[in-house]
């Protein structure tokens, strides 16, 4: 029987590159749950949108009675949705980030306690780290999440995993580390110094650029979720797994690699006043996900920001209007 695979928040970064993934490489049917705000567009969808083996649903995570209907209906959840502007939770505060990041995990692992289903993926973060405090982390890593938007993550990520222990239902917590690659939107770090470059605008950098990331391009996480969707369940369900490289790489550094691949100078760097509650490194272990689900890495560093910079130069289409539009919604 073929699987139908939930993904929420379809349209946003990660998850409409796992919906294109998993239409791709694998039989399943999916079903693409999005609340569409700021950074959920339909538009990442559009090449696959008339996809017979998609379909659609609007909605919140947050709605009870939606939420229950669309479960009762799907095999696999892969819960994508999310508040993920770390600025915004920080500047503007936390309460939606805690009500999506949060509750609305809450209300899709209760619909699964009332809808049974094979497999339950939660797309957690490696912010709910904090700064390195190992080298690399591995997933016995404190958890010392340093904003807001952290804090809700690590929320959703210990109630999964509660959730697992106590009603022994089948989940798997991915943390999977700095995702880049096209259809980002550009409040994140790469996007933002490739447009802001290719638009000959200062490449702002908070502080002296020296935070450091394990950058995971977004085809390889697409693959390690398809792993945690079919990796023997046994020795999975109730895991925490990191998705990462195992390298980090400074941010000073990547706006030099972006100016360079675009032929821009180095003056358009410009540097900015530290970020509140900044984490100093995030490396990740590659272990357990080789040992869990038979995954590494495939997209080197260099090469993956070689096909995200030729996408951002290929597609103003997409992102101008992003731009514009998120220009409206932080004036408003």
């Amino acid at each position: 029987m073929k699987k139908r695979i939930l993904v929420t928040g379809g349209c946003g970064f990660i998850p409409s590159n796992v919906i294109r993934h998993l239409l791709a490489r694998t039989p399943y049917d999916v079903v693409s749950l999005d609340a569409l705000t700021y950074a959920g567009n339909t538009s990442n969808l559009a090449d696959v949108l008339g996809h017979e083996r998609l379909s659609f649903v609007h909605g919140d995570i947050r709605d009870q009675g939606l939420v229950r209907d669309v479960v009762a209906g799907v095999d696999v959840i892969v819960n994508a949705a999310a508040e993920s502007h770390v600025e915004k939770s920080i500047l503007e505060g936390a309460s939606e980030f805690v009500t999506t990041n949060v509750e609305g995990t809450q209300i899709l692992l209760d619909a699964i306690r009332d809808s049974p289903v094979e497999r339950f993926v939660l797309i957690s973060s490696s912010e709910v780290y904090g700064t390195a405090e190992l080298d690399p982390m591995d997933e016995e890593h404190p958890l010392n999440p340093r904003s807001p938007y952290a804090a809700t993550k690590a929320g959703g990520d210990r109630l999964a995993y509660a959730y697992a222990t106590t009603y022994e239902l089948p989940i798997v917590i991915l943390r999977p580390f700095n995702n880049y690659g096209p259809y980002q939107h550009p409040e994140k770090v790469i996007p933002r110094f490739i447009t802001q470059a290719l638009s000959n605008r200062p490449l702002t950098i908070h502080g002296r650029g020296l935070a450091s990331r394990d950058w995971l391009y977004v085809d390889d996480d697409a693959e390690a979720i398809e792993a945690a969707i079919e990796a023997d369940l046994d020795a999975v369900a109730g895991e925490a797994i990191n998705v990462a490289t195992g390298a980090d790489i400074a941010v000073a550094e990547i706006a030099s690699l972006v100016l360079a691949g675009l032929g821009k100078p180095e003056s358009l760097k410009a540097h900015v006043d530290e970020r509140p509650g900044q984490v100093d490194r995030h490396i990740g272990s590659t272990e357990k996900a080789e040992r869990l689900l038979g995954w590494r890495a495939r997209t080197s560093f260099e090469r993956g920001l070689e096909r995200t910079i030729a996408w951002y130069v290929d597609n103003r289409s997409w992102w101008e209007p992003v731009l514009r539009a998120q220009a409206d919604v932080f004036s408003s």
